[in-house]
């Protein structure tokens, strides 16, 4: 019933937010097994995901990791403040961090740090080279706070839908 489907603030009905919701999920779910998830014919949602792909809602599919089998033992998050807030600095800050293997995410923030940083070690010497050899070395850098993640209480990737 194409006509009884709610379309949402960003353009996708019922159906779109369920594909999506089932590829938070599984990416790796095939489209046949959707679309009999979903009621639909395989080339139905073979044209959906498409264009949920090409519109950008679908940025990569990837695979999750675990760190620690992985040997990366040591969660940070390091809270980094500027000396000064020149764009030039900024700019530098910013095209370091992208480089850096060991730095899962940056964020740009408000308040009394300027850029938060998760980062990954496999052990404390790995963690005080990233911080004293790489991080603090960069123009502009003032201080650095680092808190060592004890267990991770929750970690999702999904992004809530309704």
């Amino acid at each position: 019933m194409p006509g009884s489907r709610k379309t949402t603030r960003h353009g996708l009905d019922d159906l779109d937010v369920a594909i999506l919701s089932e590829l938070q999920v599984d990416a790796r779910i095939s489209h046949a097994e959707l679309a009999r998830r979903l009621s639909l014919s395989g080339p139905a949602i073979h044209q959906r995901v498409k264009r949920l792909e090409r519109q950008g809602f679908v940025r990569r599919v990837v695979a999750l990791l675990d760190r620690e089998l992985l040997g990366q033992d040591l969660m940070c998050f390091v809270h980094v403040a500027m000396q000064a807030h020149h764009r030039d600095r900024l700019g530098t800050f910013r095209e370091t961090a992208q480089r850096l293997p060991e730095v899962l995410e940056c964020h740009h923030l408000t308040g009394e740090y300027d850029f938060l940083l998760k980062v990954l070690a496999p052990d404390r010497p790995s963690l005080e080279r990233l911080l004293v050899e790489k991080l603090s070395t960069i123009p502009g850098v003032g201080r650095l706070q680092t808190s060592v993640v004890l267990s991770e209480v929750k970690h999702t990737t999904t992004i809530p839908l309704d």
